[in-house]
């Protein structure tokens, strides 16, 4: 607020002094206020019964303290919380968080910041997520995909050796959404199968065959992957024959995700049965052409490729069709586990099992929150 001075409240025509009138927004700015860090002593007053110390009874008394967000730290909930979000929303590895720490004035290692993380989910997140885990199991509809993880020192396994990150989300219609990492040390389908064991219901995946072991599903394919097996066979020149089946493969998957639009606002019962009128002979046209084309091209040819991936999995990118809650994409899956990956490239591995354990836990309820 911009005000005059007391000596320059005269009016200027007649010397009297001017009254106070009311007050206009003259702009808005943005004002950064840089974080700080401060020391909170903790202390506890000591009461005494006098009358009680006198008779030999106790006679001390303390008040209620609560307890410390790690036993034998002084992290707090704050500080923890800060480290995770820079961490897992904003991918600055621990190595830059340790000197952030020490230019701020506080030393911390990237050892103890990593201890923090690890700690606090194991005694305080874990329970939060085994409940998402939960209430996941109960939906009829979910999403799941996978990526690679370097983890260190896992037993038995080269540093080398690739291990996995897998998540799994509610769909796009579910009344809350959800979404959970899991930390596999291998790619087997076995980590599918029993992360979703009690689920019933349809599975939204890529064509990965680990997903075949999971029990009692129906599984909807992505054709999202399809339209990016013909995009990746495309020429660099598109107005070349060889352009010619991509191509067309392109437009018959975009007609479907065309029509997918026009139907998004609708009831599920009146989606299935816009599907079946509209996109139900785009697809028996695809098909029809799909298995002639193929009979013309190199079977290890970049087309020959997209169109063996369409038809070997026509049944499962059908299965849509059924029910109008389901999706013609995993991009709920392929996109929530993308902060993952943008992380993976700043900070590269796990120091190990357990900090990759961890990182699952938290990119859990982050991810989670964003739903």
């Amino acid at each position: 607020m911009y005000s005059l001075e007391e000596s320059e409240r005269d009016c200027l025509n007649c010397g009297e002094k001017l009254a106070v009138v009311g007050k206009k927004l003259i702009r808005s700015e943005i004002k950064y206020i840089p974080a700080e860090i401060s020391i909170v002593n903790i202390y506890e007053e000591s009461y005494e019964c006098r009358k009680c110390k006198k008779e030999g009874r106790p006679s001390i008394f303390n008040p209620y303290t609560p307890e410390p967000v790690l036993q034998h730290s002084y992290a707090t909930a704050s500080s923890v919380a800060w480290t995770m979000y820079q961490k897992f929303v904003q991918a600055v590895p621990l190595y830059r968080q340790e000197k952030e720490w020490k230019r701020m004035g506080f030393p911390i290692s990237r050892a103890t910041l990593s201890n923090w993380i690890m700690k606090t989910s194991e005694e305080w997140l874990n329970p939060v997520v085994e409940k998402l885990h939960e209430e996941l199991l109960k939906e009829k509809y979910l999403h799941a995909d996978e990526t690679p993880v370097q983890v260190l020192n896992e037993e038995g396994k080269k540093n080398t050796t690739k291990s996995y990150m897998w998540v799994y989300s509610t769909s796009v219609n579910s009344e809350h959404g959800i979404r959970i990492f899991q930390y596999g040390s291998g790619r087997a389908g076995e980590n599918a199968k029993n992360f979703l064991k009690g689920f019933n219901g349809y599975l939204h995946t890529d064509a990965y065959s680990g997903y075949g072991k999971v029990e009692d599903i129906k599984r909807c394919l992505c054709w999202a992957h399809v339209r990016r097996y013909f995009t990746d066979a495309c020429p660099k020149d598109m107005k070349s024959p060889e352009a010619t089946l991509p191509a067309t493969g392109i437009a018959y998957c975009n007609q479907l995700f065309e029509w997918e639009r026009k139907f998004k606002n609708l009831l599920p019962e009146e989606r299935k049965s816009k599907r079946l009128e509209k996109e139900k002979p785009i697809l028996e046209a695809f098909w029809s052409w799909a298995e002639s084309s193929i009979k013309d091209v190199l079977p290890k040819s970049k087309i020959g490729t997209a169109l063996k991936y369409a038809i070997n999995h026509k049944e499962e990118l059908e299965t849509y069709l059924e029910d109008g809650n389901c999706v013609i994409s995993n991009n709920i899956a392929e996109n929530s586990i993308r902060p993952f990956t943008v992380g993976r490239k700043n900070w590269e591995f796990c120091g190990s099992p357990k900090g990759a354990k961890a990182s699952a836990c938290v990119y859990s309820l982050v991810e989670t929150a964003k739903a």
